[in-house]
């Protein structure tokens, strides 16, 4: 077990080496995680019960409550709130859990969609790296044509790559990325026309992954089902916040919807579903 193996200088700890026992518990638990999630992505896809704690956390993304879509963000955060430093900094404020976290949604998902702003500042891959799993079709919101040609999400590695630009904005993209020209209203193309150009591609489940503006905007829109947001325990005490949204005079105003709680390792889970007040955008459901 463990608890019984010699750590890196050859010591054999005791039983009161609580802090070491606690890593080699958390590296126990997180194999067992790893072996379990193995055959899920399949067994998700196919509607099978998904083995606990899977079917807890990942059960309610296998169909829509309002139209045939499902949309999640994602968001990860410290304890006040925030994603990043004031210098910008932001890797990687989760630790090794939530990070995983985030490629099981990946890994469940058939497209992840980010803003040009964290597509420049981050160059993300969006791929599952550290699950089992299919990648995802990577979605970039790009506006004004501000994407590089040779951001790493962009590379061809047998999935869908896809660019929304505005209308008339330069898209100067490598073969076999799809540009998608909408209209831009201050700036911004609306998400409910994103998310029923995905549809009309055949994209059911879909990510909004980041960044703060973009999650920030789907939420605002009311096209989030639902809302993951990871908590990690450490507090930065400035920098900019995982969710800007428009202010409400009371508190009895505030967006208060269901909600579970799931540990991640040292890290928290909040699971909030967003069905109530998300608006169609595919084909509406219909009762028998």
């Amino acid at each position: 077990m463990a608890r019984n193996q010699e750590d890196k200088n050859g010591r054999v700890p005791d039983a009161g080496d609580t802090a070491w026992s606690r890593r080699a518990d958390a590296r126990d638990e997180a194999a067992v995680l790893q072996d379990s999630w193995r055959d899920v992505p399949q067994a998700f896809r196919a509607g099978d019960p998904l083995p606990p704690p899977w079917e807890e956390r990942f059960g309610p993304l296998r169909a829509g409550a309002v139209d045939d879509l499902v949309v999640v963000a994602q968001i990860g955060q410290s304890l006040d709130g925030r994603m990043a430093t004031t210098s910008g900094h932001s890797h990687y404020i989760n630790g090794a859990d939530g990070l995983a976290h985030l490629h099981r949604l990946r890994a469940l998902v058939d497209a992840v969609v980010v803003g040009v702003g964290t597509a420049i500042a981050d160059d993300p891959q969006l791929t599952v790296r550290r699950v089992a799993g299919p990648h995802p079709a990577r979605v970039v919101i790009d506006p004004r044509g501000r994407l590089p040609p040779r951001a790493r999400l962009l590379a061809a590695d047998g999935v869908a790559r896809l660019v929304v630009t505005g209308d008339g904005a330069r898209a100067d993209m490598p073969a076999g990325v799809e540009a998608i020209a909408l209209p831009v209203e201050d700036g911004r193309i609306a998400p409910a026309a994103i998310l029923a150009c995905l549809r009309g591609r055949g994209f059911r489940r879909v990510m909004i992954e980041g960044g703060a503006q973009t999650v920030s905007g789907f939420l605002a829109a009311r096209c989030l089902d639902r809302l993951h947001v990871v908590v990690a325990p450490l507090i930065l005490g400035a920098g900019p916040f995982a969710l800007a949204l428009p202010p409400v005079a009371r508190v009895d105003h505030a967006l208060r919807p269901p909600m579970c709680a799931h540990r991640l390792g040292e890290e928290v889970l909040f699971d909030c579903d967003l069905a109530a007040q998300r608006l169609p955008v595919g084909r509406a459901k219909t009762s028998t």
